[in-house]
C-alpha cells in the first residue's frame, strides 16, 4: 500500500519583469504550491499566474506570507508590533484568496517565507502571532510549519490544522534548526545527495542532523526550493524516487485526511 507524502514549492516569487525559477516545471512535480504574496516577491499579475497554472495542474494552493522586504528577498530579518504583523499576514492571505476565489479556487494552506518563518522556528511570541493572524484570516487553513519548530507548535495550541514539512535541499543543525545559509554545506545541490537526506529522514521518522543525529517527528511535507539552481529536475527525480520506494504524492489537504 503507498503512503501519502506531499511535496511542495515556494512559487510565483517574479516580480515584473524580474524572473525567478521554474515555476511551470515545478508545477508539473509537486503537489502544493506556497504562492508569494507580494512582500518579498510576486506581484498582482504574477500571483494570478501562477494560481491558475496551479489549479491547471491540480496543485493546492498556499499563501507564502513575508516581512515587506522586496529588495532582501524576504531573507532579512525584521521586527514588527505583534498587532501590525498579525494585519500584514491577514492582508497577505486574503490576497492569495481573492486570486484563488477568481480562477474558481480556494486556499488550503499558509506557510511563511524566508526570514519570518526561520524566526518563527525559534520565537515562540512571533509564532504566536502567525497562527493567531492565520486563524483569523480562516481557522480552516493548514497551517505548514516546518516540524519540531515553536511555529508548529503555535499552530497546534491555536486549533489549526498543521502540517509538518522537512526541506529536501537544506541541512540541519543538532537543534533541528536550518543551517544558515551563510555557512558551507547549508544548501544541499547535488541530487544524490538530496535524495539520500530525504530518505534517510523518512526513514528514520524525523529530522537528521549533520552530525547524523535522529530527531523523531512526524513528516507530512517536502518543501523543494524553487530558487534552487536545477530546482525542477532535481525536484522530478526526487519524485520519482520516492514512487518507487512507495510513496502517494498527494496534495497537503490528503495527505492530513489520511494521516494516522
Amino acid at each position: 500500500m503507498s503512503r501519502p507524502i506531499n511535496l511542495n514549492a515556494d512559487l510565483g516569487e517574479s516580480f515584473g519583469p524580474w524572473k525567478m525559477g521554474e515555476d511551470e516545471a515545478l508545477l508539473q512535480v509537486v503537489a502544493s504550491a506556497n504562492i508569494a504574496c507580494g512582500f518579498h516577491a510576486g506581484d498582482p499579475l504574477v500571483m494570478r499566474r501562477t494560481v491558475r497554472t496551479a489549479l491547471d495542474a491540480g496543485v493546492s494552493l498556499g499563501a507564502h506570507p513575508s516581512w515587506p522586504d522586496l529588495q532582501g528577498f524576504g531573507r532579512r530579518p525584521l521586527t514588527m508590533a505583534p498587532a501590525e504583523l498579525e494585519a500584514l499576514v491577514i492582508y497577505q492571505i486574503g490576497a492569495l484568496a481573492a486570486m484563488a476565489a477568481a480562477e474558481g479556487g480556494r486556499l488550503t494552506h499558509v506557510k511563511p517565507h524566508g526570514a519570518l518563518n526561520n524566526q518563527a522556528c525559534e520565537d515562540a511570541a512571533l509564532a504566536e502571532t502567525i497562527a493567531r493572524a492565520v486563524k483569523a484570516a480562516d481557522s480552516t487553513l493548514i497551517l505548514l510549519a516546518p516540524a519540531l519548530s515553536e511555529l508548529h507548535k503555535a499552530g497546534e495550541r491555536a486549533g489549526l490544522p498543521v502540517a509538518a514539512e522537512i526541506f529536501a535541499d537544506r541541512a540541519y543543525t543538532e537543534a533541528g534548526t536550518l543551517v544558515p545559509r551563510n555557512q558551507p554545506g547549508a544548501v544541499i545541490h547535488d541530487h544524490a545527495a538530496l535524495t539520500v537526506h530525504v530518505l534517510r529522514m523518512l526513514e528514520a521518522g524525523g529530522i537528521v542532523t549533520v552530525s547524523g543525529r535522529t530527531l523523531p517527528c512526524p513528516v507530512d511535507s517536502i518543501c523543494v526550493h524553487g530558487d534552487t539552481p536545477g530546482a525542477a529536475d532535481n525536484a522530478r527525480r526526487l519524485r520519482a524516487t520516492l514512487e518507487a520506494e512507495g510513496w502517494h504524492i498527494a496534495p497537503l489537504p490528503e495527505v492530513l485526511e489520511t494521516r494516522p
